[in-house]
């Protein structure tokens, strides 16, 4: 390898890692790209309460991104639109139309009270600088929920991309808890537009999901589409309702679109069309049914990793126990840091230990004698010294605070301070059923109707769009022009066909072929003998009886041949005979038929007319099989009368598949 090589190879690595872990996998932890979490980390600086414009914001974020103002607006509207974290003022677009959000200098928002319970506490989150070394900035935030499987997520890096699907928030606490009892559970996507969907597939987040479209077709002339598929908006679905139409498989009169809070695309049939005949076509043939594949892609310790949903939230039910843990025992750690206090100020003041110190010329002196003061006290306080800290602090109490020193609430606050005390410890020893209590408290901080379910989960066949297909086009053969199709003026509806279609047809002359449905296609002036639907199962059922002439040895040999056609291509052309010389002179389609010959004068036979029956020849399984001889002899005509049994010779009435006139 050369050197150019290995200087590309390590290079694209590098960038495809960076790719990776700080563009567009979330971490499993706090569930955030950078780009959000350099969001979150600059509201939590700016944040007083108040509304700010989003222009400041983004302005702000650029300490931490070095991607670009454009990027940090996009991912600030798409997490406001979460609505987990962010509250939002002014016009942040519209997921269901895809109109887009307002100019940054427009709109505003602010920090929910639920993202700082869940996220924030900088005391146990680990900080790195920014990208230019002026600022920090954390590696990820010490999240209580599992965020990505709540909000979801999209990405697409080097080589790999993650698709995670929202979650119904109320729903991932439920099943949080369950893991933290070490109990089963299960979770499924929740779409803030709603829908229907089926889970069949979903294989815990590593399969995929269909999702269906809400209709009322209550009014048989008039279809509303009440919810959207997710990813859905009303003019994509109103485009592939269009195309559908445009190509026939629906048959609208008008179509209006009244979304705007809530989706509302109303639809007006044709005559004779009803809305309940319409439904499975508009899944079928329509964005009103889609498929969702999804990979729970994450970063897990630094490096890629597929994560299914219920290991996300059974790993986030750990974590939440480490994250309390560490908050209590801080918590703890800064009571024990007040007790001191309090305790010291108060041996201080009432042993009138600041009154030994008013004499003393030099800081050693002073710090030397308060040291001595507390000698007979530090079992009152702790094991450990008298720090420099401690007596820095006794110092700086003021004269008016000592006199007014009030030595009953000092007692009052400490005794507070050990209850405290007492009930961290109780929760570090009941850590589990401390865990759930915080996560009932996070439920308690939302909108139990804002956060309702919206998708139901259902099953449903997904249909595609020949299973659903109208037949409603006529094909029509023209013998004049020799052309077939849905656009030929001339001839009678041979075949009722949707655009889906293919079709089987055989001319008189024995060639046959299968073509899909158009407008018009040239199959010859010879005639047509046979159509139906280029469908295998159905062809494959018929016997075709051919009877032809061939010339072999310089003179006339009438054949015949009894088969079925298996297999076939689309638009190969296909012939029953081979050969230059050999010519069909008729074809039937009837299973039983008796054949009537007549032989030409002058030719010294002795019998001048023969019968015989269809049930006398063998049906091969493919029209390449050789035929077997009919008659040597010259024939005058031919005829066939179709019989009921084997004893029956009762003709049927002729019909377009009736076969090649005898005198041909």
């Amino acid at each position: 390898m050369s050197q150019a090589d290995r200087l590309y190879r390590n290079y694209f690595l590098e960038y495809a890692s960076y790719v990776v872990r700080d563009r567009a996998i979330p971490d499993l932890v706090d569930g955030f790209k950078p780009v959000q979490r350099r969001i979150m980390h600059t509201l939590f600086e700016m944040d007083d309460g108040r509304f700010m414009k989003v222009a400041n914001v983004v302005g702000a974020a650029m300490k931490y991104h070095p991607h670009g103002d454009s990027s940090i607006y996009e991912a600030l509207v798409n997490l406001a639109n979460a609505e987990l974290f962010i509250e939002k003022q002014g016009n942040f677009g519209n997921f269901l139309t895809g109109d887009g959000a307002a100019a940054s200098r427009y709109i505003e928002c602010r920090l929910k009270p639920f993202a700082k319970k869940v996220l924030y506490n900088p005391e146990i989150t680990e900080y790195v600088d920014s990208y230019d070394g002026r600022n920090r900035e954390p590696v990820v935030f010490p999240a209580k929920i599992p965020v990505v499987v709540v909000q979801g997520t999209m990405g697409i890096a080097v080589g790999m991309s993650t698709t995670i699907l929202p979650h119904n928030i109320f729903e991932v606490l439920e099943a949080e808890k369950k893991a933290l009892r070490g109990e089963d559970f299960s979770v499924f996507p929740d779409f803030p537009g709603g829908g229907i969907m089926d889970v069949s597939e979903y294989n815990d987040g590593m399969g995929k999901i269909a999702v269906r479209a809400r209709l009322n077709a209550e009014d048989p002339k008039k279809l509303v589409i009440e919810e959207l598929p997710y990813g859905v908006t009303s003019d994509s679905l109103i485009a592939s309702i269009e195309k559908a139409n445009a190509t026939g498989r629906l048959k609208i009169a008008s179509i209006s679109d009244y979304t705007a809070e809530k989706a509302q695309i109303e639809i007006c049939w044709q005559r004779n069309v009803y809305s309940q005949d319409m439904i499975d076509v508009l899944y079928a043939a329509t964005d009103c049914e889609k498929k969702i594949s999804v990979n729970p892609l994450v970063i897990v310790d630094g490096l890629p990793k597929a994560v299914p949903i219920t290991e996300m939230i059974r790993f986030h039910a750990h974590h939440l126990v480490e994250v309390l843990e560490a908050e209590l025992r801080n918590d703890r750690k800064h009571l024990l840091e007040r007790l001191r206090a309090r305790t010291l100020e108060r041996i201080f003041i009432e042993e009138r230990i600041y009154k030994r110190i008013e004499t003393e010329k030099t800081a050693e002196d002073v710090k030397r004698t308060i040291i001595e003061g507390f000698v007979p006290f530090m079992a009152e306080v702790s094991d450990e010294p008298l720090s420099d800290d401690d007596i820095d602090r006794l110092l700086k109490i003021p004269i008016r605070r000592i006199s007014l020193f009030d030595i009953e609430k000092n007692k009052a606050e400490i005794s507070e301070i050990k209850g405290n005390i007492k009930d961290i410890d109780y929760k570090l020893g009941h850590i589990i059923e401390y865990a759930e209590s915080c996560l009932t408290e996070l439920e308690g901080m939302l909108d139990r109707e804002a956060f309702a379910r919206r998708t139901e989960i259902s099953s449903f066949q997904t249909l595609n769009v020949r299973q659903v297909a109208v037949r409603n086009m006529d094909i029509r053969y023209d013998q004049e022009t020799g052309y077939l199709g849905t656009n030929v003026k001339a001839g009678e509806s041979l075949l009722k066909v949707s655009p889906f279609d293919k079709v089987f047809y055989m001319k008189s002359n024995g060639e046959y072929r299968v073509v899909p449905v158009q407008d018009k296609v040239f199959i010859g002036t010879e005639g047509l003998f046979y159509i139906n639907y280029g469908d295998k199962e159905i062809i494959s059922k018929e016997i075709f009886t051919v009877i032809y002439r061939d010339r072999i040895r310089d003179k006339n040999v009438y054949q015949i041949k009894r088969f079925h056609i298996s297999s076939f291509t689309t638009d190969k052309v296909y012939s029953v005979v081979s050969g230059e010389k050999a010519k069909v002179k008729k074809m039937s389609l009837w299973p039983s038929a008796i054949i009537s010959m007549k032989f030409k004068a002058g030719y010294g036979y002795k019998i001048m007319e023969d019968t015989v029956r269809f049930a006398d020849f063998p049906v091969y399984k493919s029209p390449a099989a050789a035929g077997q001889k009919l008659t040597g002899k010259e024939l005058q005509s031919l005829s066939i009368r179709q019989t009921k049994d084997a004893s029956t010779t009762a003709e049927a009435e002729p019909s377009l598949l009736d076969g090649i006139d005898d005198r041909k």
